[in-house]
Formats: C-alpha cells, sequence, structure tokens
C-alpha cells in the first residue's frame, strides 16, 4: 500500500513538472513576442495628489483650506466643518477639520503684501496647522519686525511668526553649471516652443541679452537669456545658441554621470518629498512644507512659491527640483545651508512655461500630454540642462528583471524550477530502486 502511494504521488509530481514545462514555454513565448520591457509606461504626475487636489477643487476654498500627503502616504483633505468632512470621507480620503478656510488663509497672505515690503521676510500657507507662517532672518530689524508683527496680530490668531537663521537670498552662482558675467547659475529643464529649444532657469539668474557659457574658460558658448521675469516670479528662458539641446535633452543631471529622466510636468503636494540637483551641492532631498509662499529677497519680491526643507547653497539657482521623474520647479533662493539645513523656495514650473508659451520637453519617444514634448531617444553627453548620461538611473536588480510579467524571466523560472522537479523525481525514483534492490539482495543471503 505504501508502495502504491509513492509511485501516486511520483506520478504527480512527474506530471506538474511537465506541465510547468508547457506553461513556462508558453510564457517565454509571449514575452518575448509582445513589446521590450524597456518600453516606459505614459507619463503620469505623482506629484500631484490627484484624489486631494480634486476634492478640494470641487468643495471649494470655503468649506476647505489644502491637502497634503500623511505619513502614511495617503492624502489628507483639510476642511471647516464635519458635513464636508464626511463627504471627503465618503470619498476614501482622510479628512481634518480645521477652523480657518482657504480663502481666510489667502486672505491673510494678501494684506501681509499689502504691508510695508520687509526685505529679509517671508511668509507661506501651512495647510497641515491651518496657519499662515511668517519668517524674518537675522537682517530684520527689531523695529521692523515689530510693525509686521502688528499687521499679523490684526490679522488673526492664525498668522504664525518665527524668527530664522540666517539670510534669504537668491542662489546666485549649480545640475549643469552655466556662467556668465552676472554669475554662476544651475541649468534647471529643457523646453521647447516647436522652433527653437530653450533651458528654462532661474529669473534672478541674468536679465535678458545675458550670454552663458559651459565651462569657466568660456570657450563654449550655451546661448542667450531671451526672456524672463524677477521680481514677481522667478524665470527665465536661454535659448541654445544652435537652436537645439541635443540628445538627453529629457535627463536632468544627479552627479557622477547619472540622470533621471522627466516623463512629465506638475504640481507638487504639501508633504510630498521632492528631490533638487545643482551644480554647487549637488543632489539633495526633502519634503514640501507649504505652497504659495512669498519672499521679500533685497532684489525684490516674488510670490508663488513651493516652499521645502531641501537644503541649497549659492550656485543652485535655477536648478531643477523633481519627484519620481516628474518636473516640478526650479530653484529660487532660501537660507541656510547644506550643512545647517535651511528652507529653499522653488518656482513652479507649470506657471512658468504657460507664462513663456514653452513645453517641457520629456525624455524618450512617449508623449508627455499637455505642456511636455518627446526628446531624442538616446540620452548622450552632458550638457547644461541636457545634463548627463543615464547610466545607473532606473537601473533594477536581476531579481526585479526577471519578475516583471512583461520580460522573459518569469517564464524562464518556471521553465528551471520544473526542470529541477523533473530531475528530482528521476533521482528519487533511481535511488528507491537501488534500495529496493539492497533489500532483496540482502534478503538472499539471510
Amino acid at each position: 500500500m505504501r508502495h502504491a502511494r509513492r509511485r501516486i504521488v511520483r506520478r504527480v509530481a512527474r506530471l506538474a513538472a511537465v506541465g510547468g514545462l508547457l506553461v513556462g514555454g508558453t510564457m517565454v513565448t509571449r514575452a518575448v513576442a509582445s513589446e521590450p520591457p524597456g518600453a516606459s509606461p505614459a507619463p503620469h504626475t505623482l506629484s500631484r495628489t490627484a484624489s486631494g487636489a480634486g476634492l478640494v477643487a470641487e468643495l471649494g476654498d470655503e468649506r476647505t483650506a489644502g491637502h497634503w500627503v500623511g505619513t502614511d502616504g495617503r492624502p489628507v483633505v483639510a476642511v471647516t466643518d464635519e458635513r464636508t468632512a464626511g463627504t471627503v470621507r465618503r470619498s476614501g480620503v482622510a479628512a481634518k477639520v480645521v477652523r480657518h478656510s482657504m480663502s481666510e488663509l489667502r486672505s491673510a497672505a494678501s494684506t501681509l503684501r499689502a504691508a510695508p515690503r520687509v526685505p529679509g521676510t517671508a511668509w507661506a500657507l501651512d495647510y497641515r496647522s491651518n496657519e499662515v507662517v511668517v519668517r524674518g532672518d537675522r537682517t530684520v530689524s527689531p523695529a521692523d519686525w515689530s510693525r509686521l508683527t502688528g499687521v499679523a496680530e490684526g490679522i488673526g490668531g492664525f498668522v504664525r511668526m518665527e524668527r530664522t537663521e540666517g539670510t534669504f537670498t537668491t542662489r546666485l552662482n549649480g545640475a549643469e553649471p552655466i556662467l556668465s558675467t552676472a554669475g554662476r547659475c544651475s541649468a534647471g529643464f529643457n523646453v521647447t516652443d516647436g522652433r527653437a529649444d530653450f533651458i528654462l532657469t532661474a529669473g534672478h539668474c541674468g536679465p535678458t541679452g545675458s550670454v552663458w557659457f559651459g565651462d569657466g574658460g568660456g570657450g563654449r558658448q550655451v546661448g542667450r537669456t531671451v526672456a524672463g521675469s524677477f521680481p514677481g516670479d522667478d524665470f527665465s528662458l536661454v535659448e541654445y545658441a544652435n537652436g537645439k539641446a541635443g540628445d538627453g535633452a529629457g535627463v536632468v543631471a544627479v552627479g557622477d554621470g547619472k540622470g533621471v529622466r522627466i516623463t512629465g510636468a506638475g504640481e507638487p503636494a504639501v508633504g510630498q518629498r521632492v528631490f533638487r540637483s545643482g551644480s554647487t551641492s549637488g543632489l539633495r532631498d526633502g519634503r514640501v512644507t507649504a505652497l504659495d509662499a512669498t519672499v521679500n529677497y533685497p532684489e525684490g519680491t516674488v510670490s508663488g512659491l513651493i516652499e521645502t526643507d531641501v537644503c541649497a547653497e549659492p550656485g543652485d539657482s535655477g536648478g531643477p527640483m523633481f519627484s519620481e521623474g516628474v518636473a516640478l520647479g526650479v530653484t529660487s533662493g532660501g537660507n541656510g545651508d547644506c550643512a545647517k539645513g535651511g528652507t529653499t523656495y522653488f518656482q513652479p514650473l507649470p506657471e512658468a512655461m504657460e507664462s513663456l508659451g514653452v513645453r517641457l520637453i520629456v525624455d524618450g519617444q512617449q508623449g508627455g500630454g499637455p505642456g511636455a514634448a518627446p526628446s531624442s531617444p538616446a540620452a548622450g553627453a552632458a550638457a547644461p540642462g541636457a545634463t548627463a548620461p543615464v547610466t545607473g538611473v532606473e537601473g533594477s536588480t536581476l531579481l526585479a528583471r526577471l519578475t516583471d510579467r512583461r520580460n522573459v524571466g518569469p517564464g524562464l523560472l518556471v521553465v528551471a524550477g520544473s526542470l529541477m522537479a523533473l530531475v528530482a523525481t528521476r533521482w528519487i525514483r533511481a535511488e528507491a530502486d537501488r534500495k529496493a534492490y539492497r533489500r532483496h539482495y540482502a534478503s538472499t543471503w539471510g
């Protein structure tokens, strides 16, 4: 009886192994016939929490007060009453009931903008605390700070005053460096108007007509600034000298000859993790802390900025900020450095592109949707804006490649497992026969 059960088990195992060979072979055939695994998915904007942003737009500024990414990665929407909170929660999004609406927060910011300008100050809408946070650096005199505090107290208790270290400055002077008589900046993103290609960088880097070079010796002219806005906004266009950005235009450098493929443009969410690249301090990361920020630089006031806790240093101005391949903005300024940390502000990219009448050049041949244009498929040699080869970027482990359902890997794994099972059953059968023969032989000798 025991031998019969063993024979049945071995037979079933062999049949399963043969079936696995057939299934694995079919998987390999289909994978080979399908599109290559290197094909990139359609661009998507992970930078904007669609459910949170959509609900805020639908419910309006009187019933909501912004949205952000929670610590668990899920969107949270600030609402002004329990009824609206119920609507949000039924949509599968977390809700937080707050006292002040978005209309009140924006009204407070407008009042601060209308007050006498104080260089060295900045404010932003903090959705999570439901406050307007006003910061003053060390250059702000006690008298000016006292005057601004009086304006804040007149607005109400939801304006928070904070003193900060360092100085709020534009980061004039490094992704790839570009140089002119005005100083050194970083190339941001490559854009096009359909006729010529440009570098989109910070507006404070240099006025219209500034000539930019790609090296310290000034032997390679990159282009000339043809449009921009600063103060008020902080963006400008540098037209390439030969009219074209070249290969790799949809890649931004992150150091060590590596780059990140840019697949589209979007808007960030508070709490989202972001990355910034610059020629002075390289690749740095942090989180978005506030939106619609205003900074009173010594050169003038800039509004509508993205506030982050990513560090930056002089020379990083104009450098790209992105998240998971989605372009978000270019570096404007801030305080602190990458040794102590600080606050850095960014000019939102979609607003700049709309104002300048250009669209983003994205990596690869896939369409980038509205506001994006495909770049050359090859990521070529480093150049301002075009940055570096993408060696090592989007690299994956062997296991990830093998388990990619679009690859031949899963089929090969099934085939290999089935072959091992067949070999194992044959070995077990042979071993069992040898043992049976030894027992029989031993018994014949008594």
